[in-house]
C-alpha cells in the first residue's frame, strides 16, 4: 500500500495527473458511449481474428467505463496508470479488488501487443465475455451511486488532492 500512496502523490504532481473536477453526467455519458463503441470494436476485431486489436479495444472499453465513473464523481486524470491507481484508491473495498486487477492486467496486455508486438495467448470468446462483464459491473456501480456515496468519494478525493507533498 505504501508504494501505491507514493505513486498517487506522484500522480498528483503531474500536469495531467489526478485532479478534482466538477461532477459531470454529460461527460460520464460521453465516456460510456466511448466504452460501448470500444466493445463493438472489440467484437468486430475478434470476429476478424485480429487478436491484438481486440485486446486493445477490450482495454479501452474498460478504461472508458472507469473514466465515466470518475467523471460522475468529479475526478480527472489523463495518465492511464494514474487513473488505474485512482480507481483502486477510490474503490478500496475488497469486493472491488478484482476490477482493479483486471483493468491493470488489460492495460499490460494492451501494451504488450500494441507496443512490443508480443503474441499473448488469448481466447477471444473469454476476452469478450470478461470485458462485457467488467463494463457491466462498473456501469452498475456508477448507476447505483447515490448523492451521499458521491459526496463520500469526493471527500476521499479531496483528502488525496490536499496531500500532494
Amino acid at each position: 500500500m505504501q508504494g501505491t500512496e507514493r505513486y498517487l502523490k506522484w500522480c498528483l504532481k503531474q500536469g495531467r495527473g489526478i485532479r478534482l473536477a466538477s461532477p459531470s453526467d454529460n461527460l460520464m455519458k460521453a465516456y460510456l458511449e466511448k466504452s460501448h463503441n470500444a466493445l463493438k470494436s472489440m467484437e468486430v476485431n475478434a470476429e476478424a481474428e485480429l487478436p491484438e486489436w481486440a485486446v486493445s479495444a477490450s482495454y479501452y472499453a474498460k478504461y472508458f467505463v472507469v473514466y465515466a465513473l470518475l467523471a460522475k464523481i468529479g475526478a480527472k486524470c489523463e495518465i492511464h496508470d494514474c487513473t488505474i491507481a485512482l480507481f483502486g484508491y477510490l474503490l478500496s473495498a475488497a469486493k472491488f479488488h478484482h476490477l482493479v486487477r483486471e483493468l491493470r492486467r488489460s492495460k499490460d496486455d494492451r501494451v504488450e501487443v500494441q507496443y512490443y508486438s508480443r503474441q499473448i495467448k488469448v481466447d477471444l470468446s473469454d476476452l469478450m465475455g470478461q470485458t462485457k462483464e467488467f463494463v457491466l459491473q462498473v456501469e452498475e456501480l456508477t448507476d447505483g451511486l447515490n448523492p451521499q456515496e458521491i459526496a463520500d468519494l469526493r471527500k476521499r478525493l479531496r483528502v488525496l488532492t490536499s496531500s500532494k507533498s
